[in-house]
């Protein structure tokens, strides 16, 4: 077994109708003069937005952070109120929810609904059968995030297209659930290594076929200026020299701790995207974006 598959399989186990017309309407059931133009301009306007929304899709990924400090109280609201996750990882995936609890230390409770099952990833076999044991026990669910370890610094594209596979079956399968996809952590090879074309691979399926994408290689890749540092690896090398010259969380004092295999400020920057990810779910919508949930929209 390759070193880092050992080392996230051995922290596993430190740590799942009415026919009445409506008001304004006449008793024929057709609306007076003059409101059903705006009406279908309305549902013209809210079918094109759900249509922009799907070939939009939805990527988490560094710039999310940046705008994770213009989330506004009520998105951080509905995002508590309306999150119902089972996120499934061991150590490196510990890292996304470990931000989270960092920043709940700043004030930002984690929703209540969202289940952290530190026990395995996406190298196991058989996660997409533990996805339909848990959904069948747990119907309320919402959103299913499963993360990698380092499993895609190997995989060939046969195998990451079974991943996508089993996700795209998941999703016919389950309808009112969000499964997130995710890319692998950094591992130093660089843009000619195999984890960056499989996580390319991930990408390109994503952004073609409108998925959600949490985009976990890229967030690591970039600092809070934009440099990029495409050569690193899942420590975070820029991230010492960054918080060396700049003022990091109060809460993030150390290279690694609690942080599994990186430094704390990665942590930290991965749960400011997990908020974004949720406030969008939960139907935030920033300025010059469309609603993820337009089509919920059209439906109400």
């Amino acid at each position: 077994m390759i070193a880092d598959e050992w080392s996230c399989q051995i922290q596993r186990y430190w740590k799942k109708g009415s026919l009445r017309p409506h008001s304004g309407q006449h008793v024929d059931g057709t609306p007076p003069k003059g409101r059903w133009p705006r009406r279908m301009f309305l549902a013209l306007f809210l079918i094109l937005a759900a249509g922009s929304a799907q070939a939009a899709g939805l990527v988490v990924d560094h710039t999310s952070v940046g705008i994770f400090p213009s989330i506004p109280q009520s998105a951080f609201t509905a995002a508590r109120q309306q999150t119902v996750a089972w996120y499934t990882h061991t150590s490196h995936g510990s890292q996304l929810y470990q931000g989270l609890t960092m920043l709940s230390e700043d004030g930002y409770a984690i929703p209540p609904g969202f289940t952290d099952n530190y026990d395995t990833d996406l190298g196991n076999a058989e996660w997409d059968t533990l996805t339909r044991t848990w959904l069948t026990a747990h119907p309320t669910t919402t959103l299913v995030m499963w993360s990698w370890c380092g499993q895609l610094s190997w995989m060939s594209s046969t195998e990451v297209d079974a991943y996508l596979a089993k996700m795209q079956a998941l999703e016919t399968e389950y309808p009112g659930v969000v499964f997130v996809y995710m890319t692998g952590h950094l591992d130093g090879s660089g843009p000619s290594g195999t984890l960056y074309q499989n996580n390319d691979r991930i990408r390109n399926f994503c952004r073609t076929g409108a998925k959600v994408l949490y985009d976990f290689a890229d967030i690591e890749s970039y600092n809070p200026d934009g440099a990029y540092f495409p050569d690193g690896t899942d420590a975070c090398e820029w991230c010492e020299t960054w918080c060396a010259g700049h003022t990091c969380p109060a809460n993030c004092t150390t290279s690694y701790g609690d942080c599994a295999h990186s430094h704390c400020f990665n942590c930290y920057r991965k749960g400011q995207a997990t908020w974004y990810l949720l406030a969008r779910l939960a139907g935030w919508n920033p300025a010059g974006s469309v609603p993820v949930n337009a089509m919920l929209l059209l439906s109400e």
